[in-house]
């Protein structure tokens, strides 16, 4: 038998078992750097597939390691991220999160999943390959600064050196049993974008004796929506959006201050420093002529993620190969951000998209929402598809 039928009857073989470890850990969550439980299960099954690890990097992060013959002739790494999201889960479901506040929203817990079977796969195949393959737990995705960056700190692609990076993501708009992938710019940079508008409040029927910051922020907020119509490139996507204000006052209360949290994201590196720039201009200016003041404070965040053109196409014909052009599909760039970003600047790499949309089972939410599930039947391509573009990518 050839390995892609090995690999496809060993991956049915093994669904019910990472199902089962997905669930628990879905009804398990745990924030960003707080994955003890989480990377606890990760150990116990590598011990039990045999495979070595070292744990406890970047606090929560694991980095196993399977040799195939002649190990050192080509190091290739497959990730997945552990953290879950500050969201209360309203499914109702026998693995629903047992952690009152947070929820595996964005499919983590499938990623888990997806790298266990994969691992437990080609562990089981490492004679019928050369070189070895790395399998990265990391945490904090979701939470700024990430848990990529601090591994990535701690040496985890040294030691042996790893020549290429994959992702898998899933993608609830995506049917169950296909993938998407796109090569080059991908996904966005992140920023986060934090406002004070300090004026002087007082009372609201003499706002002559006062400087009304929510004046102020109001002007600001409209103001500094030119920076993506007026300034920005029009063929480099960008975003510019407020989440939250914050005035504390009442109806008859004009309040001292106003607090204003938002996000940027672009997939250019000299644009996004110049937008820092003219957001610091646009909304100081407004401020100080209106009488009051704005101070500014922005987080860089993640990198923009791109997509090695040539190994991204190389995976798409290996994932053509394994699940049939009809179930291969090509992506647009997306405004939303990854942490795995931060590999792709250092390596050539790809992140792709498994699809886990059953519209006959009702699973359909997006992903951040309380709602957010998966067709597991997905792991089965998920686990499957990885272990053949790890063997892939080592020929």
């Amino acid at each position: 038998m050839e390995t892609k039928q090995i690999i496809k009857k060993l991956a049915q073989q093994y669904l019910s078992e990472i199902i089962e470890i997905r669930r628990k850990i879905h009804a398990n969550p745990e924030l960003g750097f707080e994955e003890m439980e989480t990377a606890s299960l990760i150990c116990k099954k590598l011990d039990e597939y045999g495979i070595s690890y070292q744990s406890g990097i970047a606090k929560t992060g694991i980095v196993g390691l399977i040799k195939g013959k002649t190990p050192d002739k080509k190091c290739i790494a497959l990730r997945a991220d552990m953290d879950a999201l500050p969201i209360s889960e309203n499914n109702n479901c026998d693995y629903k999160s047992k952690h009152e506040g947070i929820m595996h929203a964005c499919g983590h817990d499938a990623h888990i999943a997806c790298l266990l079977g994969a691992a437990k796969i080609l562990n089981s195949l490492k004679d019928e390959f050369e070189g070895s393959i790395k399998l990265i737990f990391q945490p904090s995705e979701e939470k700024f600064p990430g848990g990529a960056l601090a591994m990535i700190n701690e040496k985890i692609l040294l030691n042996p050196e790893t020549e290429i990076v994959i992702g898998q993501h899933v993608l609830p708009t995506l049917e169950s049993g296909k993938i998407g992938l796109k090569p080059g710019k991908y996904m966005a940079s992140t920023d986060e974008i934090y406002l004070t508008i300090k004026g002087k409040g007082g009372h609201a029927a003499t706002p002559e004796l006062n400087i009304d910051p929510i004046v102020i922020s109001a002007q600001i907020i409209m103001a500094l929506q030119q920076i993506t119509s007026r300034y920005s490139n029009p063929s480099m996507p960008t975003v510019l959006s407020f989440g939250k204000i914050i005035g504390n006052g009442r109806t008859n209360i004009i309040p001292d201050f106003v607090t204003i949290d938002g996000t940027l994201r672009t997939f250019d590196e000299k644009w996004r420093a110049e937008a820092h720039l003219r957001i610091k201009e646009i909304a100081q200016s407004i401020a100080k002529g209106m009488g009051g003041e704005c101070e500014v404070v922005i987080d860089k965040g993640y990198p923009f993620l791109i997509n090695n053109d040539q190994l991204t196409e190389s995976i798409k014909e290996n994932a053509v190969e394994y699940l049939g052009n009809e179930n291969v599909v090509d992506l647009e760039m997306r405004m939303t951000a990854e942490d795995f970003a931060y590999f792709s600047h250092l390596k050539p790499s790809c992140f792709y998209r498994l699809g886990v949309r059953n519209e006959e089972k009702g699973i359909t939410s997006n992903l951040h929402t309380s709602t957010f599930d998966i067709d597991e039947n997905s792991l089965e391509t998920g686990m499957g598809l990885m272990a053949w573009l790890a063997i892939s990518q080592l020929k």
